[in-house]
């Protein structure tokens, strides 16, 4: 028998695990941004990023950057692999929110 309630705390399970997946491969992407590109690492406030004191306005630069798919112009290997990596990461972890959302409201 199918049930919900399992389905739903198994989903958030690996929800937990992606956006901790998420969170580690941007912090890989920022260690490696501060020595292959120091402007942009500037430029999004790398060294607050996550930290209390941190820019919003400038963490929606790396947004838009890995967005918009700027980093395939870039000079380093590296960094075109990580924001790939952190752009599908990024996919499917809001997929797995959506669906945990989801079956949030058929448990309800």
């Amino acid at each position: 028998m199918f049930s919900m309630v399992a389905f739903f705390w198994a989903i958030c399970i690996i929800c937990i695990i992606n956006i901790l997946r998420y969170v580690s491969s941007l912090r890989v992407l920022l260690s490696i941004l501060r020595q292959a590109d120091p402007m942009l690492y500037q430029s999004i406030d790398g060294n607050g990023f996550f930290t209390a004191n941190g820019q919003f306005g400038k963490h929606i630069r790396l947004i838009h950057y890995i967005n918009s798919q700027s980093y395939l112009n870039h000079h380093s290997t590296d960094v075109i692999f990580f924001c790939e990596r952190l752009r599908k990461q990024f996919i499917l972890t809001s997929v797995l929110c959506g669906i945990v959302l989801l079956c949030l409201i058929v448990i309800a």
